[in-house]
């Protein structure tokens, strides 16, 4: 998780003690120099064939995430959930609800704690 978004990350050089973050087989080539291993070229693992490909939902498209890592965008008009939802998020519903409820709930409390 620490590589979340590093997509365009080519080489990374790390101590012989840890392994390429992702492991070894997010990267096309890890060699040891020295006391270092050297991650090469990240490897994009919504189109791997060696294994099975990134399991997105039916409305979905994967997209590469960081090293070892993918992340499933919705496509267009799919929302939520899995992409289930079609349409558009419904915006001026949810903002109706929330500030009803939040005027209703100040409005109570403001005549409960007031002194007369």
């Amino acid at each position: 998780g620490s590589f979340l978004g590093f997509t365009h990350l080519q080489h990374l050089a790390v101590p012989l003690a840890l392994e390429c973050p992702g492991g070894n087989g997010a990267w096309e080539q890890v060699t040891t120099r020295g006391n270092s291993r050297l991650c090469q070229t990240q490897r994009n693992p919504c189109n791997s064939s060696g294994e099975l490909a990134w399991p997105c939902p039916e409305n979905a498209a994967c997209a590469p995430a960081g090293p070892g890592l993918a992340q499933c965008l919705c496509e267009s008009p799919f929302h939520g959930y899995k992409c289930l939802r079609e349409g558009t998020f419904p915006v001026l519903l949810f903002c109706g609800i929330l500030g009803a409820a939040t005027l209703s709930l100040s409005l109570l409390l403001w005549g409960t704690q007031r002194r007369k």
